[in-house]
């Protein structure tokens, strides 16, 4: 059985005429025939009966309509994917991303990346870091970018930058003069950050359980943004990566640095081996364009 053979079967059952499938396919009718023929033999029976007057399907032809449709819409599929893959013309690229990248740092890449490539259509999915490495593992996207995971497996981590933890106070706080901060004047204050399995609240914990720190909770929610507005509106302080800051400040509240201990992690890409092109061209893009926050935090 040949994609021709499917071809021509379907533009048949479709039409119900040999012209008007010969038209379709252009294709002269002894072609067609011949196609269909071939079909037939290689399945074993006959598709079609086809009468002076008239062209219809058999059972068996019945049933394999809907297959064909669906085999011939596979092949497309894989066909025009792969072309517009190597030629970067037409295609899509699925990617996985933590929030704190999502929302602070991809935009620019993407940008660029846009203007070298107009044609690849790209979707974020914005999901926390645990779902990220999930994602990019079970290949339901190509690519992620999350904090540096305990384990890889099989996946690849290429580093992008060495994020560190920022203080982060309302504006009229009188912490906004002590620079840089330390966690036990920090922790002195109702503390506000995200709800576990959060890998920003997990990474918190960890290193402060380490200097013999609690980190007691006052108020938690699952956006990054809702922190940033709750503590610009006096509700409490917080702390969150650098790659934030910007974010902070648009939502009102200030950011200082923050040691005793300085907490890091690093942020990179995830994927498997293989890459597929437009992947690899978003890649390039991003080890070329994203680069740790620098930003002024008061």
């Amino acid at each position: 059985m040949t994609v021709k053979q499917l071809r021509a079967f379907l533009a048949v059952a479709q039409t119900l005429s040999f012209t008007q499938a010969c038209e379709r396919l252009h294709l002269s009718q002894p072609a067609l025939s011949l196609a269909i023929k071939g079909l037939e033999e290689s399945l074993g029976g006959k598709l079609l009966i086809r009468s002076t007057r008239s062209v219809r399907l058999t059972p068996e032809g019945e049933s394999l309509l809907p297959l064909a449709k669906h085999l011939l819409a596979q092949w497309d599929n894989t066909e025009e994917r792969l072309r517009q893959h190597f030629t970067l013309q037409l295609g899509r690229l699925s990617v996985a991303a933590m929030p704190a990248f999502a929302c602070n740092l991809l935009p620019a890449a993407l940008v660029k990346f846009r203007q070298q490539h107009p044609k690849i259509n790209i979707t974020v999915h914005d999901v926390i870091n645990e779902e990220v490495t999930a994602m990019v593992r079970s290949r339901q996207v190509e690519m992620g970018i999350a904090f540096s995971p305990e384990g890889t497996g099989s996946l690849l981590f290429t580093p992008l930058f060495e994020d560190h933890f920022v203080a982060v106070v309302p504006p009229d706080s009188p912490l906004t003069q002590a620079s840089p901060l330390s966690w036990t004047i920090l922790l002195n204050h109702d503390f506000i950050t995200l709800q576990r399995p959060s890998m920003v609240r997990r990474l918190l914990e960890q290193e402060l359980g380490k200097q013999h720190m609690e980190l007691t909770v006052a108020f938690e929610s699952h956006q990054l943004s809702t922190v940033g507005r709750m503590v610009a509106d006096g509700l409490g302080v917080s702390a969150v990566p650098s790659m934030c800051i910007r974010q902070m400040h648009e939502l009102g509240a200030r950011c200082i640095p923050l040691t005793a201990p300085a907490i890091s992690c690093r942020v990179g890409i995830l994927t498997h081996q293989e890459l597929s092109v437009a992947a690899h061209a978003l890649r390039t893009v991003l080890l070329d364009t994203v680069q740790a926050p620098s930003l002024p935090l008061v």
